[in-house]
């Protein structure tokens, strides 16, 4: 059994072999970086951040078996500030017509833009290889986790939910937009301008064009990326679409990767999510499939989620016991479901 849970300050090891493995955007392979994600975590996890939308969630998956981290995804409770913006490329089509040539031509323009009470973000998603495409589908577990602490925890959040997906990149992981545009503005690697922004976007606003910019200008190849999915990537647009996300025709300003939000209450998890009291007797039949979570107001780890089978009767769950021992809960407590569908 798979055990979704927030991340804690000992995890550090276990998120550097996932970074040293992978490196993506999402988990760079950097102590510092790491750690700082970390402790903002735990601080948010615990109240400790005092505005609730500076707070940002990292939430860790671990195969109990081996104690062993094999995935990691995040909220950020509000991607969008007067301190640090959320910017993005408006996706726009402009025609022009000549009539003394008889031409007529649409062109993709991309207008930058700043959101300065942004929504709720949901992103950070990194599986281990070798835990891809199992039938436990850790990477479901990872993305619906969040939904449930959303639902959980509605105030916490914004009206609306953002994700932000990941464009085909080049196998270096350079990004095509990146190298025909930004690069050009900024003089800075894909790589460090993202490093940056985590803590800095004033460079974006003071050396990016004002101005709107014609994807026609770009290569055809460049062209082609814009508001597209990366191939690996095209698992998580599907799951998004199917609980109500839909792409927004706006896109990354770094590499182009389309942007998908949803109202927070038209979330279909969010909808279909129930709070319950754990029943006495053990289940150990094939019931409806569910992921369920137990929090703690104090100790090591604030929040628990788990998938498993269960049956659901009025204000009762009934939960395998293999299920409330990883929870950690007795009879008689509170908790949070989602199907998992």
């Amino acid at each position: 059994m798979l055990v979704l849970r927030d991340v804690q300050k000992t995890d550090l090891p276990g998120l550097k072999r996932l970074a040293a493995v992978l490196n993506t955007v999402n988990l760079p392979n950097n102590e510092e970086t790491l750690s700082a994600i970390v402790d903002t975590s735990v601080k948010s996890f615990a109240g400790k951040v005092k505005n609730p939308f500076e707070r940002e969630y990292l939430f860790v998956l671990e195969d109990v078996r081996n104690s062993l981290i094999i995935g990691t995804s995040m909220i950020i409770a509000q991607h969008g500030t007067y301190e640090a913006p959320h910017i993005y490329y408006e996706v726009s089509e402009r025609e022009h017509y000549s009539a003394s040539l008889s031409r007529h031509l649409r062109h993709k323009v991309l207008s930058i833009a700043y959101n300065y009470e942004g929504p709720t973000e949901v992103g950070g998603l990194v599986v281990d290889p070798p835990y891809r495409a199992t039938p436990d589908k850790p990477g479901k577990q990872l993305s619906y986790g969040r939904f449930l602490f959303i639902a959980m925890h509605r105030r916490l959040f914004r009206p609306r939910v953002l994700a932000e997906l990941l464009p085909p990149l080049l196998p270096d992981g350079r990004s095509l937009l990146w190298e025909a545009c930004g690069k050009k503005f900024t003089g800075l690697t894909y790589q460090e301008a993202d490093r940056l922004s985590r803590q800095n976007k004033e460079f974006i606003k003071e050396l990016f064009p004002a101005s709107d910019i014609y994807a026609s200008l770009f290569p055809a190849r460049v062209q082609k990326v814009l508001g597209e999915v990366g191939p690996q990537t095209r698992g998580v647009q599907r799951m998004l679409e199917r609980i109500g996300f839909k792409y927004m025709e706006r896109i990354d300003p770094f590499d182009g990767g389309p942007h998908f939000e949803a109202n927070t209450a038209d979330i279909s998890l969010v909808r279909k999510f129930r709070t319950l009291k754990v029943a006495e007797e053990d289940f150990d039949l094939e019931g409806d499939d569910v992921l369920v979570a137990a929090e703690s107001d104090s100790g090591r780890n604030r929040f628990r989620a788990v998938r498993c089978q269960a049956r659901l009767e009025n204000t009762q769950a009934f939960l395998p016991a293999r299920a409330k021992e990883v929870l950690d809960i007795q009879a008689g407590a509170k908790v949070s479901i989602i199907p998992f569908e």
